[in-house]
């Protein structure tokens, strides 16, 4: 069982990144399989012109997260809002060991391992 877990998700890709060791981490991208939409909001129209994120796309990001014992989602939009309610309502186990919920722009791979990094020591001495 992995230990960190980030996962960076929009309502296109996640990339679910298993920080091994102090040095070294693994990559898992998963791209949702449904297609993009814009869709333009009307003035008369009640919402706010999105679509949800796929539940199948969802799921299998779900999947990858079960190794985690501690997981931070990061991402632009509401797409880790989504993942964390999906978590919360269909793997309720995985749901409990959502640490945080981070806003996060299109980092590279190096820069979001840092910050997921970063943020497990600060937390690891506040959950020890």
């Amino acid at each position: 069982m992995t230990y960190h877990v980030c996962v960076w998700i929009d309502h296109r890709e996640a990339r679910v990144y298993l920080l091994l060791g102090h040095d070294d981490s693994e990559i898992t991208k998963i791209f949702s399989e449904s297609p993009v939409y814009h869709i333009h909001r009307k003035a008369d129209h009640v919402g706010l012109g999105t679509l949800p994120t796929d539940p199948d796309f969802l799921a299998d990001v779900a999947k990858a997260l079960a190794p985690a014992r501690a997981i931070l989602i990061c991402g632009p939009g509401k797409a880790r809002t989504e993942l964390a309610g999906y978590l919360n309502d269909h793997a309720p186990a995985l749901g409990r060991r959502v640490w945080a919920i981070e806003p996060m722009d299109h980092p590279t791979d190096r820069e979001i391992v840092a910050m997921a990094r970063k943020y497990f020591r600060a937390a690891d001495r506040m959950h020890a």
